[in-house]
């Protein structure tokens, strides 16, 4: 086995870009957008119809582990050594740049803080925020949470993958995935049994101990990681199921319909065990599908959610502070915060803040990856 590093070039979806998974992108980012809406002026309709889209975040889980699991087994299907170097060197350059910025303008300029308190800084540097964040003392920046559940994952994956391979556990690791799923079921009800249900009467002990700690929100990391281990290492499981990705997509559909119905009442113990994981489920059938050439979400590439997949990082970051900086400027020139007006601003001045952060920092930084990649 050749023990050298994979070359750059030969890294998975380094030039395709799969328009099924800019779709979901797409539809994941328009999720959160919605849901986080409802934190300020909005009309009623959009509060009606958005209840359902924290699941946005869920679909970003499940994209993360399909796509950075895929890319670490390609290198290992190849026969290349996993370079750790090279590894944290492109998350770094992708993710950190963009995310200290949101962290300096929160830290210094207190007027764009879209909520009362913040976390202490180290909280944000560390990626921990997700752990004991109370939303009664914290309530700017609490989006971050689920980059603090992603940054772990990306530290503790590749090294989990080595290790697989030090025992030389082979193919087989795939298989480890499901297990910590399914493990994660136990998980859940200790901490709702013990933690979650003992505190139900405080505001904010559901979030802080179910919703937002690592433990419990790796379902659609795994979820994503099993399926790249499957496609990849089992190449005749990924041409079985290549000509029924509209297949894929629909028992997705009908799995989320029915996670909507467990998770109406999203403190309680069906919704906190077993609903989260089968929203997880549902979107990794629904991953699996889009990247089926057979499936209508392959075929068809859109430039409009292209470049939504595109700047959906940036959006992330950027959304709750242009909606609250719009609604501000919009409230003293005596506008409607609660209008359509005002949402369809919010959308523009979001977009702008985050093409803004796309081009000032985000393209600059990959730029110089690039360069201290080929050195």
């Amino acid at each position: 086995m050749s023990t050298s590093a994979m070359p750059d070039n030969l890294v998975i979806n380094n030039k395709h870009k799969l328009a099924g998974l800019d779709h979901l992108r797409a539809l994941a980012i328009t999720l959160v957008f919605f849901y986080h809406y409802q934190l300020f002026g909005h009309p009623e309709w959009e509060g009606r119809i958005c209840e359902f889209g924290w699941t946005g975040v869920d679909l970003f889980f499940v994209l993360s582990g399909f796509l950075i699991a895929g890319q670490l087994f390609a290198t290992i299907a190849r026969r290349y050594q996993i370079s750790l170097k090279q590894f944290f060197i492109k998350r770094f350059f992708r993710i950190i740049p963009a995310y200290l910025v949101m962290v300096g303008l929160y830290s210094f300029a207190p007027f764009l803080r879209e909520g009362e308190g913040i976390a202490p800084v180290w909280k944000y540097l560390t990626f921990t925020l997700n752990y004991g964040l109370d939303r009664r003392y914290v309530g700017t920046f609490t989006h971050a949470w689920s980059l603090c559940v992603e940054e772990q994952f990306y530290l503790s994956l590749p090294l989990i993958i080595l290790l697989c391979r030090y025992l030389k556990v082979g193919k087989k690791i795939t298989w480890l995935f499901p297990l910590l799923f399914i493990a994660g079921f136990a998980v859940r009800e200790w901490c709702w049994r013990y933690q979650a249900l003992p505190n139900l009467k405080t505001e904010g002990a559901w979030t802080k101990y179910i919703y937002y700690p690592t433990h419990n929100r790796l379902d659609g990391l795994l979820i994503g990681v099993a399926i790249a281990g499957l496609f990849t290492f089992w190449p005749q499981i990924k041409l079985r199921v290549n000509n029924h990705g509209n297949l894929l997509l629909a028992t997705g559909l009908v799995l989320l319909a029915a996670s909507y119905f467990v998770t109406l009442q999203h403190s309680d113990h069906k919704a906190s065990v077993y609903g989260y994981p089968l929203v997880s489920l549902a979107f990794g059938f629904i991953v699996a599908g889009a990247v089926c050439p057979s499936c209508i979400l392959y075929k068809r590439a859109w430039w409009l959610t292209s470049q939504i997949a595109t700047l959906s990082y940036s959006i992330y970051l950027v959304h709750k502070m242009m909606i609250h900086l719009t609604q501000v400027i919009g409230g003293y020139l005596g506008m409607d915060v609660n209008g359509n007006l005002m949402f369809l601003l919010c959308i523009i001045s979001s977009i702008s803040g985050a093409l803004l952060m796309r081009y000032l920092v985000e393209k600059p930084f990959l730029k110089l990856r690039d360069r201290v990649l080929k050195s």
